[in-house]
């Protein structure tokens, strides 16, 4: 994805997701969207969990940190659509709304599809 096509909205910031509905309610999960396109995620807040673990594959370790690619839209002035998949099969497509904090959206594979909400804040 040429980076161009990313939303400044996301593109080099790191927004921290706390899940209040889905299959990962009760964490947090902090995402780098890097400059380049590129995409990396680990869960904080002491659950222990990695990044594959909160996308629910069960894998307690990780070998090397995913970066896949990612879209960042701009909706609104306020409003921003992302979504990746990541190499685990499992694709979230999320909703940030700047204007209130808050984040609807899906998390997916090729069997389920979740609806996922939360809120979240721009760590830097």
């Amino acid at each position: 994805m040429a980076t161009s096509k990313i939303s400044g909205q996301v593109r080099g910031k790191t927004i921290r997701l706390s899940w209040t509905e889905g299959p990962t309610k009760g964490t947090t999960q902090e995402h780098i969207f890097h400059e380049d396109g590129t995409v990396e995620w680990h869960s904080v807040g002491g659950t222990g969990k990695s990044a594959s673990d909160s996308q629910g594959t069960g894998s307690k370790a990780i070998k090397k940190m995913e970066r896949p690619s990612y879209a960042g839209v701009k909706v609104a002035d306020d409003v921003c659509m992302i979504s990746y998949l990541s190499e685990s099969g499992y694709t979230l497509t999320v909703v940030l709304n700047f204007g209130n904090r808050t984040t609807v959206g899906v998390a997916s594979n090729e069997k389920t599809w979740v609806p996922v909400r939360g809120r979240f804040e721009v760590a830097s």
